[in-house]
């Protein structure tokens, strides 16, 4: 691709007129973009001394910087390097209405991560298919993105760094890094050419720009910005599919799933808290020295018992080590974002768990029954969960997922016992009454999201949990297993 850069072949008399014309043109659109909360990504890539820093000076001059924010990617620090390589990036993606501007960006984990570190061309492929992903499911959720190669030859990089090199105030631009790739330009070329050409998608296709004639390259930016800008407030909303094929494991539905038979007695449970709890307690310590991070999700009916197997389960860890995550109703800021971003940036680190009270799978169930979402969205959710399961699986999580079952009759019998005793009446809402009213729904609704994301990396575990002791147990001894099943494997 880059020997298509787009190169200046006419005269530059009136280019500078039309840059001011397009510059103006991109001022109005920044209204029209709150107006109709259109998030934009635009991303400058390309070579060292290329002109992206100048080119997003331009960019930006005229615009209202409250609605707009400009990243610096810098190569990742140790701290940044405990997560996986998309959570600084989930982290800095625009609210609907606003910019972001990337002065390099996710970019940076391919091309140059494959010539700078030692990555296999298999972990190569997967962060290409990871960064076509991402920007698939921002396209799907309305975000706009426009990538830019900015591409100048070996001899004009050159020319440039040695007239940096002349001033004492600009020196500095030139790094012992720039000097090092300027002298394996050829093969930074051919890292850079195959990274655009296995990114370059329906969803996010790349502009490269030979910015040698810099009043061009100027103008050939605003007119692309402004272009894709004008397209996407005009034109539909279009949906991109993923190729992607998740292998899912086959799950009962609840009606078919007995709750009966399934009880502990006081002892028993006693008994074998105590030894789980003890079982488990080690095990943390195992994962800290491996550094291996863990998400335990949890949904389940309301009332079904989620909080008091939370607690059993983490009573058991270093309270240093993990951290329990309610999930309410997403807030003003949070649903300004795509849905994930607000998991994305409560993901543990290396060595850490996470434990979810209610979880990402809000998607597919209230947001969907309760028309809080549009159908499309919902229906989606499924490839995007799966996909962001995968994605913490392949870089090295272990996933434990729980549905807390009870019965209809269970759940009434215990929000009657919430509103007759006082200390217990501030769990039971007006909500959850209202939410039992559509039980077969939310039944048919939890069936469909078992069905199609109970992956073999993330598989769904239904508790029986009529008996609470009896499903604190269950919860326990299913972390402990998939744990140490981790655990063998990575030893082998």
């Amino acid at each position: 691709m880059l020997e298509n850069a787009l190169t200046n072949t006419n005269d530059n008399s009136d280019l500078k007129e039309k840059t001011v014309q397009l510059r103006q043109t991109l001022a109005e659109h920044q209204l029209k973009i709150r107006e109709n909360k259109l998030p934009v990504i635009i991303i400058f890539e390309g070579w060292s001394a290329s002109g992206k820093g100048s080119l997003i000076g331009d960019l930006i001059k005229h615009l209202d910087p409250r609605f707009f924010k400009v990243y610096s990617t810098l190569p990742a620090d140790s701290a940044q390097m405990r997560y996986p390589m998309m959570k600084r990036f989930w982290a800095n993606i625009p609210e609907y209405g606003k910019m972001a501007v990337m002065d390099r960006s996710w970019y940076q984990e391919l091309a140059v991560a494959c010539m700078e570190e030692d990555i296999s061309d298999k972990e190569y492929a997967r962060r290409v298919k990871t960064v076509n992903e991402f920007e698939r499911q921002l396209r799907n959720d309305g975000y706009l993105i426009i990538k830019f190669f900015l591409q100048i030859s070996k001899e004009e990089q050159k020319r440039r760094f040695d007239k940096l090199r002349e001033s004492s105030e600009t020196k500095w631009r030139v790094t012992e890094r720039d000097k090092k790739r300027h002298k394996l330009y050829d093969e930074y070329y051919k890292a850079f050419d195959d990274m655009l050409t296995r990114t370059d998608t329906p969803q996010a296709h790349w502009t490269v720009i030979d910015t040698t004639d810099k009043t061009f390259a100027k103008y050939q930016m605003f007119s692309t910005v402004t272009n894709r800008i004008t397209s996407a407030l005009d034109s539909p909303k279009v949906t991109f599919t993923s190729d992607k094929q998740y292998k899912l494991l086959p799950m009962p539905k609840l009606s078919d799933i007995s709750l009966e038979n399934k009880t502990l007695s006081d002892e028993d449970y006693a008994e074998q808290l105590k030894k789980c709890q003890k079982e488990l307690s080690k095990l943390h310590s195992r994962l800290y020295q491996a550094k291996i991070p863990m998400i335990i999700a949890f949904e389940g009916w309301d009332a079904a018992g989620k909080g008091g197997a939370i607690k059993r389960l983490s009573s058991a860890l270093d309270p240093r080590g993990y951290e329990a995550i309610p999930i309410a109703a997403p807030d003003k800021t949070e649903l300004a974002h795509h849905y994930l971003w607000r998991f994305w940036n409560n993901i543990p680190k290396t060595g850490h768990i996470a434990i979810f009270d209610r979880t990402w799978y809000g998607r597919v169930m209230v947001e969907k029954l309760e028309g809080f979402t549009p159908a499309e969205r919902c229906a989606q959710a499924y490839d995007e969960i799966n996909g962001f399961e995968k994605e913490l699986s392949d870089s090295g999580f272990i996933i434990v997922k729980f549905w807390i079952q009870i019965d209809k009759d269970e759940q009434l019998r215990r929000f009657t016992e919430r509103q007759n005793t006082p200390a217990k009446q501030w769990k039971i809402t007006d909500e959850d009454w209202r939410n039992r009213e559509k039980w077969e729904q939310y039944e048919a609704a939890v069936n469909e999201m078992l069905a199609k994301t109970s992956s073999a990396y993330a598989p769904w575990n239904v508790i029986e949990a009529n008996d609470k002791k009896y499903a604190r147990i269950k919860v326990l001894q299913t972390v402990i297993a998939t744990v140490k099943s981790r655990l063998k494997d990575d030893k082998n």
